[in-house]
């Protein structure tokens, strides 16, 4: 296992983390497939981790990671009186956007885990939150209290959006950032990488995987080693067996550099997809969110039918007819595959319309 800094934290990070959906039991809407082990094999699962040199495990709040939060608080005991609390980091989360709700999240999490967690991320943050997270009372300034208070290390912002994590970036709040990527859709860490403000911040990277999609097209060293060149501090794996703990981290991967054309091109082995890279500069006047259409659609076809066709069906209807009223087609002119948008968004709406 190599290891990267965390920013300005002081912490040095395994460069592969545990990411805990996996390992989660219950009822919690998430997308990946999950085992539902009880506690004392999820324990057995993340000791395995951390022998082959794991040492950050990520987590959330039992409304969204149902029981993993738990479960981690018992692997932390363990770790903590057999080689010292330390040996390991912990990053969680919360969807709460609101300073109170967010503070007393924290504290509840800290009941959960048994322990402080050295990082705590407000949890999807989006455009449409985002004034209320970064702004006065918010939940960021929740944080930054906490921290002042000793109840969490170090404040973090978790996000799929790139203009989300750029702001992030630029504020000296945040400690460390969340996004998402891999080697099929790498728009926004390619957009990352060149922006230099980022390299102020502890970057944690999840999606590494597509939630699992991507294999049968790709393998583990392929998935892993196709990242390796983005300057993130540790990449999240969702792993939820001791199999698949080995699988990712008993070997040191090394760099592998794919074009996304060669993506693509493997990708067009299953099924012929939308060769959007989800750099989101593709912005619509009318709020459309174009590249989640998009990876919707791809999501569909590398297996995740049911739930693609749920989120498509949300809004798919109403982006087509404002594709038809819109004049100025500036989602064309600034996508840098000049994508033909609206002929890509009716094809999506008649893949809808045939399964409702």
């Amino acid at each position: 296992m190599r290891y990267r800094m965390l920013g300005k934290t002081g912490l040095r990070v395994s460069e592969l983390g545990f990411g805990t959906i996996p390992i989660l039991s219950g009822s919690a809407p998430v997308l990946p497939e999950y085992f539902s082990p009880n506690v004392p094999e999820a324990v057995d699962i993340m000791k395995r981790a951390f022998e082959l040199g794991c040492n950050i495990f990520d987590t959330a709040v039992p409304e969204e990671y149902g029981d993993a939060e738990y479960k981690l608080g018992v692997f932390a005991g363990y770790i903590s009186e057999k080689f010292g609390r330390d040996k390991i980091v912990i990053s969680d989360k919360a969807r709460y956007y609101d300073g109170n709700d967010i503070y007393n999240a924290v504290i509840k999490s800290r009941e959960n885990l048994r322990t402080r967690p050295d990082i705590y991320f407000v949890h999807q943050v989006d455009l449409d939150n985002m004034e209320r997270v970064f702004g006065k009372y918010g939940a960021l300034d929740a944080l930054c209290d906490l921290k002042a208070e000793g109840r969490i290390g170090f404040t973090g912002i978790a996000s799929h959006y790139y203009d989300v994590l750029l702001r992030g970036a630029k504020d000296p709040r945040v400690d460390v950032l969340q996004g998402s990527g891999n080697i099929f859709e790498r728009g926004m860490l390619d957009r990352i990488r060149d922006e230099p403000m980022f390299l102020e911040k502890g970057f944690i990277l999840n999606k590494v995987y597509a939630a699992g999609l991507l294999f049968g097209v790709f393998d583990v060293g392929e998935l892993i080693g196709g990242v390796l060149n983005y300057p993130f501090s540790s990449a999240l794996i969702g792993l939820g067996t001791e199999e698949q703990v080995n699988a990712a981290m008993s070997v040191e991967f090394e760099l592998r550099c794919y074009s996304f054309e060669q993506v693509v091109e493997r990708v067009k082995t299953k099924f012929d997809p939308i060769p959007c890279t989800r750099c989101q500069r593709c912005v619509c006047p009318y709020g459309t969110e174009i590249h989640t259409l998009f990876r919707q659609y791809n999501y569909y076809f590398l297996g995740k039918n049911f739930w693609a066709l749920n989120k498509l069906n949300l809004n798919i209807k109403d982006a087509r007819e404002r594709c038809l009223r819109c004049e100025t087609r500036t989602c064309e002119n600034d996508c840098p595959a000049r994508l033909r948008i609206p002929e890509l968004i009716e094809i999506i709406e008649r893949l809808t319309a045939r399964h409702t």
